[in-house]
């Protein structure tokens, strides 16, 4: 979400500003990604490194372009209207987002095969983690449907020889992509920006056809209370608005923004964690553990001091390990995560 004071933001964190400089390698491929924003490339480039291949064509080139505009005419103009700001590669390097960050990359380090293992991300923007799976040795091909966050992931993957298998614009339902070849796939956006149900589950069908037996998915989710949560740390709950966003959100788990308030995040379905593990399971997927991404230490008062020092964070980390499948307290996480197998 976009930035405000103490780096506090929208549930999802997603367009959360960093107020610091970057502290580990993976922040200097988020400020590098961050620093290409403005960079637009267009129709189909290629280029070999140390003998592997990075292909990276345009989906729209001249003869295909409105096929393809039609064809991406499901996503919603708010939803597009609130990535095109062109900051979601910046969201996770604040506090928070570093938290999410970190999170995400410890599950998908423990369950993910052995690089080089072939990972599908679906929705996953600008690359911010396709491109550190890519460098470990995976051969990962980025999809995504806004085509700002493929023109930002192109700009660094030519700027900084990190090849990726492909980087394509595409709709999660509809995948085009052989099956039964990805050991395994990221699911980090589309499950909450597909609000129909019917649209979920396609998704899920389409993962499981295009996974190989025993592949591994990892699928992102927002948890159903994180409005109200966010919305009493942040401030927000004071605006009478907001207050009608969380009604509707705790009720239905809709989450509309008719504000356009650019903190109060965009179009949305937020899960409960029961209900996320159902859809997964109809899917087709077995074996399906639901895990608690920041756990309820996000909005804590004294977060943003715990998390500079390097001791309390240490801490934090290894606390959130330890309770991220206790489900009397996954619903107070921001995001979580179902982790699945295709099987046999």
């Amino acid at each position: 979400m976009p930035e405000s004071c103490a780096d506090l933001k929208c549930p999802n964190s997603h367009l959360a500003i960093a107020s610091k400089k970057p502290r580990c390698g993976q922040d200097l491929v988020i400020a590098r990604i961050n620093e290409l924003r403005k960079v637009s490339l267009h129709g189909a480039c290629s280029f070999d490194r140390m003998g592997g291949s990075l292909l990276v064509r345009g989906a729209e080139r001249e003869g295909q372009k409105q096929d393809m505009e039609e064809r991406f005419r499901f996503i919603r103009k708010e939803i597009e209207t609130h990535y095109l700001q062109g900051r979601e590669s910046q969201r996770l390097s604040g506090d928070r987002g570093e938290l999410e960050r970190l999170r995400t990359q410890a599950i998908l380090g423990r369950s993910l095969p052995a690089a080089p293992a072939v990972v599908f991300d679906v929705g996953g923007a600008a690359g911010v983690y396709a491109f550190p799976l890519a460098k470990q040795g995976y051969l990962v091909h980025l999809i995504d449907p806004v085509e700002l966050h493929l023109e930002q992931a192109r700009s660094y993957a030519a700027s900084s020889g990190i090849a990726l298998g492909s980087i394509v614009r595409g709709d999660a339902r509809h995948l085009d992509v052989p099956s039964r070849s990805a050991d395994a796939v990221l699911l980090l956006g589309p499950l909450y920006h597909l609000v129909e149900h019917s649209d979920r589950l396609a998704v899920l069908r389409e993962v499981h056809r295009i996974l190989t037996p025993r592949g591994v998915l990892f699928a992102a989710a927002i948890s159903r209370f994180a409005s109200l949560i966010d919305g009493l740390a942040s401030g927000f709950f004071r605006d009478a608005e907001f207050r009608k966003i969380v009604a509707e959100d705790i009720a239905s788990g809709q989450h509309r923004n008719p504000t356009n308030h650019p903190a109060y995040f965009t179009t949305a379905y937020f899960h409960r964690p029961e209900d996320l593990a159902a859809e997964v399971h109809a899917g087709g997927f077995g074996d399906v553990q639901i895990v608690a991404i920041e756990g309820p230490v996000w909005s804590a008062a004294l977060f943003h001091e715990a998390w500079d020092d390097p001791v309390q964070r240490k801490s934090l980390m290894e606390f959130l390990s330890l309770i991220e499948r206790e489900p009397s307290v996954q619903a107070a996480s921001a995001h979580l995560m179902a982790v699945a197998r295709r099987p046999n």
